[in-house]
């Protein structure tokens, strides 16, 4: 059989639509949901509708954890089977230790060539980071240059999202400067995003209605006249609303590509159900 010339890897935070997955053969390692005793793989072991099904009525809460250094070594010697070179494009390293584990991992892989990208981003804005290396690969683009469309994109993605609560992020040590708000946590549904691959704060909002039209608003303003532009809508067990921001933002920012997708149970176990999020991406 031959060999693909790059084989592009993600962790599974980055919530790929099935169907782009299998069309650019990007390989996905799971992340771990540890609960009440199982060490569950992300979207494997556990699937989105089941995690918030389970979460509903759960007496303890979930925690979670990256894959190993063995675990990606094994990950990585199966992919290498079907490729010459990898590039790996991954969670923020501020947020979680995947990619010290993809790190070691590289090294227990010899010469074997692997470029790792940190995308200081998650969910789809590190998915739009794997798209545009994987689109660079079928344009004939080695690793190191795949590696390097997708850093290109690091500064001008956007993940903007709102929480039905504070408590998910504060519980689990993800919630980076937007640890300010937690006293006021219950009266409160701020606007959060990404801030070089940190949680902060983007406003203080009362109610989450307000809350998700200030994300659209500060959306649409910073995409104004970009061009390519690329959008996904995300939510955690909120697919009504999450249907409603979809059809705003194909409104509102007329983008050229608008996926949806959904929250995976590494992410929800941080941010916890009734999330919403708008990633952006504009040149």
């Amino acid at each position: 059989m031959t060999k693909a010339k790059v084989a592009i890897v993600v962790d599974s935070t980055a919530g790929i639509p099935n169907e782009l997955r299998e069309q650019y053969n990007i390989h996905v390692i799971p992340q771990i949901v540890n609960w009440e005793g199982e060490s569950l793989k992300d979207e494997i072991d556990i699937t989105p509708d089941q995690f918030y099904t389970r979460l509903k009525t759960a007496k303890a809460m979930p925690t979670t954890s990256q894959p190993s250094a063995g675990e990606f070594f094994e990950f990585f010697s199966k992919v290498a089977e079907t490729a010459e070179s990898i590039t790996a494009v991954l969670i923020s390293e501020p947020l979680s230790g995947t990619q010290a584990s993809a790190r070691s991992a590289m090294k227990m892989m010899g010469d074997y060539p692997i470029e790792i990208v940190d995308s200081r981003s998650t969910v789809m804005g590190l998915g739009f980071m794997a798209l545009a290396a994987a689109q660079a690969v079928a344009e004939g683009a080695d690793h190191k240059a795949a590696a390097e469309k997708a850093r290109a994109m690091v500064s001008g993605m956007r993940v903007v999202f709102v929480v039905d609560t504070l408590e998910f992020l504060h519980r689990g040590g993800r919630i980076g400067g937007a640890a300010r708000l937690v006293g006021s946590m219950l009266s409160m549904k701020p606007v959060l995003h990404l801030a070089d691959g940190k949680i902060d704060t983007l406003a203080k909002i009362r109610t989450k209605k307000k809350a998700i039209n200030h994300m659209l608003d500060t959306l649409a303003a910073e995409m104004a006249g970009k061009q390519n532009l690329r959008a996904a809508v995300i939510d955690a067990l909120s697919p009504d609303e999450g249907a409603m921001i979809f059809e705003a933002v194909k409104e509102r920012l007329n983008p050229d590509t608008l996926l949806r997708s959904n929250i995976s149970p590494v992410i929800g176990t941080h941010v916890g159900p009734g999330t919403v999020a708008v990633v952006c991406y504009g040149e």
